[in-house]
C-alpha cells in the first residue's frame, strides 16, 4: 500500500512560483482532475514546497521534484532535483532542438535565408542568456514577501 501511495508522487514536474519560505521553492504542479457529471477533465493547480538551499530554479523555471522520504517540515516533503526547462529557453526533450512556439530555431534561419531577414527580426544566438538583467528588469533573485498594506507610493517592490 505504500509503495503505489509513494509512486502517484514520487516525481513531478511543476512550475516554480514565487516563495516566501526560505531555502524552499514553491511549485505549482498542473493535475487534471474527472467531473463525473460532464465526463471531461478540468485543470487543477496543487502547491508542494520543495527543498532548494541552493536556489537553483527561479521564478517561472519548469522543475522536476522528488518526494522526500521524511518531510523536512510541515510544508516541505519535496526536494527540487534539476532545472528541466529555464523561463523563456524551450528545448525539445525528443530532439533536443531549440524551439521558438511551434517551430525550431533552425527552420526559423532557414525561412530567414530563403526570403530575407527583416531588419527588426530577433537574432537568438545573439541573445544573452537569463539573469543579465538582475536587478535591472529581472527581480527574482531577491527574497520574496507577503505584503500586508497597500500604500499611494509603493515601497514594498520584492512583495508577493
Amino acid at each position: 500500500m505504500a509503495l503505489q501511495k509513494a509512486s502517484k508522487t514520487f516525481l513531478l514536474l511543476g512550475q516554480c512560483v514565487p516563495s516566501v519560505k526560505h531555502n524552499a521553492s514553491k511549485i505549482r504542479v498542473n493535475r487534471l482532475k474527472l467531473d463525473e457529471n460532464l465526463l471531461m477533465y478540468f485543470k487543477e493547480y496543487e502547491f508542494y514546497y520543495a527543498h532548494d538551499p541552493e536556489k537553483i530554479c527561479k521564478t517561472g523555471d519548469l522543475v522536476l521534484i522528488q518526494q522526500l522520504p521524511e518531510k523536512l517540515t510541515r510544508l516541505i516533503t519535496h526536494k527540487v532535483l534539476e532545472v528541466v526547462h529555464p523561463l523563456g529557453d524551450i528545448t525539445d526533450p525528443i530532439t533536443g532542438k531549440k524551439v521558438v512556439v511551434d517551430k525550431y530555431r533552425e527552420h526559423m534561419d532557414e525561412e530567414r535565408k530563403l526570403f530575407g531577414e527583416s531588419e527588426g527580426a530577433f537574432k537568438y544566438e545573439k541573445a544573452p542568456k537569463r539573469g543579465w538583467q538582475e536587478d535591472k528588469k529581472d527581480f527574482t533573485h531577491r527574497e520574496t514577501y507577503i505584503k500586508y498594506h497597500v500604500f499611494e507610493n509603493d515601497d514594498q517592490p520584492y512583495a508577493v
